[in-house]
């Protein structure tokens, strides 16, 4: 519980130096220095009790920006600090703001950033959509320059060289993604990609003004894995580097900071295969590590790179590696996590690869972490989204419970990436609380079935949709399953739960369930577990952050009512000073400690 983990990574433009949000070295997440050559310690640039992250470096060098959560509620405010500074956060957006803000980027010359927020600063008011402004940092005036028509989560980026800001909108169907440029000056606003109303396209900007995007939509045919293309801005040309229907297999496509390349990422069962392109020559290089996992983050020249890597016994760190060299003891560690706490490398459990089939045929994969010294009980791990999937990566809270002798199961069940576009649409051909709920269940049983776990000796946690299954899994599985669930800010009735949370998260339960509550009001009821609290025959400890304003308090305020008028005894552990999902240090001990005392005694 006191290993630090790295979360976000940013190199600046000059490549001197890492600005990295990390936890569990100070109260919270702050952003630390570091040089790209590993020569000095990490020197915190913030120092707050609340959640800040690094959004984006100046294109100077001097100065970052940061985005601190300051009440727990996603509404972010905008600070900068210069390097020269640290620790000396100058707010450029309002202070505790009445509206929910994504991005966060400076224009090429440093003069400006861009964002999005779902506020009319005519009227003061809040608004369903999100709109892209352009804040002028001298004057400080804000020019909005697109309004898109419909609600969803806006992430707008800059031109590098400073024209237009790329944004993607779902204005034809929730399910979909289109991709709009719209100019600084906010004279033009036009669409640049639009596969079809339900195509999922990611884009980004290249080092050289070009637009990489993929999607998994060609011609109104979705395929399991994308198609690869530069777009031109001037000419509106597409330059196609891969498409299925030539037998292209990658997964998605990114570009490394301040490099001429590309990133072509293939996924086999949850694992990245890395290929890098080189822009100007046109060659492929295979970046796959012999073990464990690795991100490139920028080109260091003559064939070295820094990137990401990490594994199930190995947490994230920032390394050195060269493209002829992908053993990963070669690699020269830049940050050293473990070295930040008392854990060595021989107290971890390894992530081993598990495969079941559910209940309609469909093989599901995930990740057993067997325990040293097996305690007779097995506790389930259920990650949230449902579009994410658990990778071999250190996950803190499986390691302390493999510690006290549990056995761990952390499952990819249908929904999840890493496995394919058939397989991430899969949850959706009978919605949330369907068969995904059976790969759950499955799962278990094929632990059980295999002696990685014993009847009645099986508990289940996750956060968000990890909650929800959780609900779902204590409702609705026998106790020889499923003798005890703790739901972390889980929904418990779908209904109040799209009419509680953010504007732009009710697409997203639109796309997942066929509808909103109006249209589908049927399948809301069916797969609400506050409609199944009677048939609780297990343990229940319910999780929730005051402040979510995802899943809000309500969810918690209604399933109370229903679990007492049913006379179903439960424990309620709350955070008033958490939202969706619980990171304060201070507070992930108590809750984990709180876990295991309940499973302990639970199971």
């Amino acid at each position: 519980m006191s290993l630090p983990e790295i979360r976000l990574i940013d190199v600046s433009p000059n490549k001197k130096f890492l600005a990295l949000s990390i936890n569990r070295i100070q109260e919270n997440y702050d952003v630390f220095l570091k040089s790209v050559d590993g020569s000095d310690e990490l020197t915190p640039l913030t120092k707050t009790p609340e959640a800040t992250v690094i959004k984006d470096w100046a294109p100077d060098s001097k100065s970052i920006l940061v985005g601190e959560d300051r009440a727990r509620n996603e509404r972010v405010t905008l600070y900068r600090v210069f390097l020269d500074s640290p620790c000396q956060m100058e707010p450029v957006t309002e202070v505790e703001p009445k509206f929910f803000m994504r991005g966060g980027q400076f224009g090429p010359r440093g003069d400006f950033i861009a964002y999005s927020v779902n506020y009319d600063y005519d009227t003061k008011k809040e608004t369903e959509t999100f709109r892209i402004v352009v804040h002028d940092l001298e004057s400080g005036s804000k020019r909005v320059i697109a309004r898109p028509d419909k609600p969803t989560d806006v992430m707008p980026s800059v031109d590098p060289n400073g024209r237009y800001v790329l944004y993607n909108r779902a204005d034809e169907d929730p399910a979909g993604d289109q991709w709009w440029i719209a100019s600084i000056d906010g004279n033009e606003d036009r669409e640049i990609l639009n596969f079809g109303s339900k195509a999922k396209v990611d884009a980004d900007w290249t080092n050289d003004g070009r637009i990489l995007f993929d999607t998994d939509t060609l011609d109104g045919i979705r395929h399991n894995f994308v198609g690869i293309g530069l777009y031109d801005v001037p000419s509106g040309e597409v330059k196609w580097i891969s498409k299925p229907t030539d037998g292209g297999r990658y997964s998605h496509a990114s570009v490394p900071r301040y490099s001429n390349h590309i990133v072509l990422a293939q996924e086999d069962n949850a694992r990245t295969k890395p290929t890098l392109l080189d822009l100007n020559t046109e060659i492929y290089e295979n970046v796959t590590p012999l073990r464990g996992n690795l991100v490139p983050i920028t080109n260091i020249g003559n064939g070295d790179w820094l990137g990401l890597f990490y594994s199930s016994i190995h947490p994230h760190d920032v390394v050195r590696f060269n493209v002829k060299e992908l053993d990963p003891s070669k690699f020269a560690l830049i940050t050293n996590m473990l070295g930040y706490s008392p854990i060595q490398r021989e107290d971890l459990t390894a992530a081993e690869e598990m495969r079941w089939i559910s209940e309609d045929g469909t093989r599901i994969h995930g990740w057993l972490y067997q325990a040293r010294e097996y305690n007779g009980k097995t506790i389930v791990t259920v990650h949230g989204g449902p579009t994410a999937h658990s990778e071999d990566a250190l996950d803190p809270e499986i390691q302390y419970f493999c510690s006290l002798g549990y056995n761990v199961l952390d499952p990819n069940y249908r929904g999840s990436t890493g496995y394919g576009v058939d397989f991430r649409e899969l949850i959706k051909k009978d919605g949330w609380g369907g068969f995904d709920k059976e790969d759950i269940r499955t799962g278990i049983e094929y632990m059980i079935e295999n002696g990685f776990a014993f009847p009645n000796k099986v508990g289940i946690y996750g956060t968000s949709y990890g909650g929800y299954m959780s609900w779902l899994a204590i409702t609705q599985f026998p106790p020889d399953i499923v003798a005890a669930a703790a739901p972390i800010c889980g929904m418990t009735d779908l209904i109040v739960d799209y009419e509680t949370t953010r504007p732009d998260l009710r697409t997203y339960s639109e796309e997942m369930l066929g509808g909103s509550p109006t249209d589908v009001p049927e399948r809301y009821q069916e797969r609400s577990p506050i409609n199944y609290v009677q048939n609780i025959r297990g343990r229940l400890l319910i999780v929730q952050g005051l402040r979510d304003p995802n899943v809000t308090k309500a969810n918690v305020a209604e399933v109370e009512k229903r679990l007492e008028s049913n006379k179903v005894p439960y424990e309620k552990l709350v955070f008033d000073d958490e939202g969706h999902g619980i990171i304060r240090e201070r507070n992930v001990k108590k809750l984990l400690t709180h876990l295991a005392e309940f499973f302990d005694k639970s199971l």
